[in-house]
């Protein structure tokens, strides 16, 4: 806004001072309207009533903090018309001078004539750098929730052609409209410092609540699954655990345990794909004595033992047609018939199942019952898989890390850009694989940092495709080296003729087929399975 020239000089054209007093509310509004900072509109505020009013060296007096048995004072933080120096000695005591006088009391006070009143201190500005004309000091309390803290003052040449009730009259709005934007600022620190509290409390409970689960990272990924997990986790309904393999699948299945009221009874994980065809139904729903062969006494089975609590069945995909009837009346009657018994026997358990196939397709196909995926398919949960949530990588890395070095007695740390290049991998094998991937490195790292450049060594793409036997001219067993660390590997990633070629090189050895192709007993039987070799 341009310069006015001052109304009261000698020479000046009548004011209208009405107009005058309608433009500085309507741009001190427009302020407001733009910007409810307090410092933004009190300072333009000053600047308005100088140029429009003729009201100068406005000023807003504050109250300090005050420390613990400290003495109570206010300075000034907002002016128009002083310098930087003035301003910072416009420190008042309760009290102290006219400004003090209004804090303490809370009642507008106005002096006609600065140089006849005692009490005017000139703290602000010296009198040498005041007009030489009489000079009136106009000072009104702030207010806020009936309290007096500040202080709207300015000074005013006392012979002016304008009344000082008019004066006062718009000082006294200006004066209630900075209490409400003050207040305002409070309730908005108020509201912030809950909020911030609040997010605090819940990074927190997060924390605590992950922790408590054996569950490492924030990602909004993860957070929603293990969201999901507590809403169902009070309920008896079942609970399907979707995602890749390596995706952590156990433990959300024991944090499902942990979280509902069965916490404190038994909790048994059964590998689907690691029991034997024939092994099934007596594993799961026991036999009595001599119901088969070897059968010397009687038996509970999984389901069983799990009563009171929760049993999950890993890989579910993998039960054998014949069974899952069996495991379907289980669930929905909640009896089981051991083998080779005759009476049925109650269990109350809740069943969690985890699957990395796509059990609506195999229903499809006819290879898993559809009734026993619909009473399964209750509350699916899709764990997500790691590329999906990278900003756990680096939390997953150091928990890894540091459990590794504790384990084998080393001292080794992971450099940030190591921790970078890990998180731009996609780890098809997710957290199983990242485990296995520091554990190498804590086992085999040269230096106690490692860098980037050094991780490549250690990298599932840098290791090299264990070679295949030729059937019955491959050395001993003793002499085939497994890789230290298994790379990743689909499900078909090995051919019928391939496994049936490994097993003839070790005798019918499952196990020392499977190390030598890189696998572990449970993949190694898998891929039999699936292949059709027996």
């Amino acid at each position: 806004m341009p310069h006015r020239t001052d109304p009261d000089a000698p020479g000046a054209l009548p004011t209208d001072w009405h107009a005058q007093e309608l433009l500085l509310m309507r741009e001190v509004m427009k302020l407001v309207g733009r910007s409810l900072a307090p410092a933004y509109v009190l300072r333009e505020m000053l600047h308005l009533m100088s140029e429009l009013l003729g009201l100068n060296r406005g000023r807003m007096v504050l109250a300090d903090e005050v420390a613990e048995g400290g003495e109570r004072t206010a300075s000034v933080r907002h002016a128009y018309g002083l310098t930087a120096p003035e301003a910072a000695r416009g420190v008042f005591r309760w009290g102290e001078g006219i400004t003090g006088r209004v804090l303490a009391s809370g009642l507008p006070a106005i002096v006609q004539d600065v140089d006849a009143e005692p009490l005017f201190l000139f703290r602000t500005v010296a009198r040498a750098d005041l007009p030489p004309q009489t000079v009136a000091f106009i000072a009104l309390p702030i207010e806020v929730n009936g309290a007096t803290v500040g202080v709207l003052a300015c000074h005013r040449i006392r012979s002016r052609q304008r009344h000082l009730n008019d004066d006062l009259a718009l000082l006294r709005i200006l004066a209630t409209l900075a209490g409400q934007l003050l207040r305002l600022e409070q309730l908005v620190a108020e509201e912030t410092r809950q909020l911030a509290a609040r997010n605090e409390a819940l990074e927190r409970a997060l924390d605590v609540g992950s922790a408590r689960y054996g569950l490492i990272g924030r990602s909004p990924a993860l957070l929603q699954a293990l969201s999901e997990l507590e809403r169902v986790s009070q309920s008896q309904a079942t609970v399907l655990l979707l995602g890749e393999s390596g995706t952590g699948k156990e433990l959300f299945a024991r944090a499902v345990h942990l979280a509902s009221g069965r916490r404190d009874q038994p909790f048994i994980k059964v590998n689907c794909s690691a029991i034997p065809d024939t092994l099934f139904e007596s594993e799961l729903f026991g036999h009595e004595r001599g119901a088969f062969t070897g059968a010397h006494s009687a038996r509970p089975g999984w389901f069983e033992q799990a009563h009171g609590g929760t049993i999950f069945l890993d890989e579910i995909g993998e039960l054998p047609l014949a069974l899952q009837a069996k495991l379907l009346r289980t669930l929905q009657e909640g009896t089981l018939v051991r083998l080779g018994g005759q009476r049925e026997i109650r269990v109350d358990v809740r069943l969690v199942a985890a699957t990395h196939r796509d059990l609506a397709q195999e229903a499809a196909a006819g290879r898993f019952r559809q009734d026993l995926y619909y009473r399964l398919n209750v509350i699916p949960i899709r764990l997500p898989s790691l590329r999906e949530r990278r900003e756990d990588i680096r939390p997953l890395a150091l928990h890894f890390t540091s459990r590794a070095n504790q384990a084998h007695q080393r001292n080794v740390h992971l450099a940030a850009d190591a921790l970078e290049r890990l998180e731009r991998l996609d780890w098809p094998g997710n957290i199983r694989e990242l485990g296995n991937v520091i554990e190498r490195v804590v086992l085999l790292a040269d230096q106690p940092v490692v860098h980037a450049g050094d991780l490549s060594r250690f990298l599932p793409e840098a290791l090299p495709t264990p070679p295949r036997p030729a059937p019955r001219q491959a050395p001993p067993a003793e002499t085939t080296a497994a890789p230290l660390v298994r790379p990743y590997q689909s499900a078909d990633s090995h051919d019928a003729q391939t496994l049936q070629a490994a097993l003839a090189q070790h005798g019918g050895n499952q196990s020392r087929a499977a190390q030598s192709l890189g696998l572990t007993l449970r993949q190694f039987s898998y891929r039999l399975r699936k292949a059709g070799v027996r």
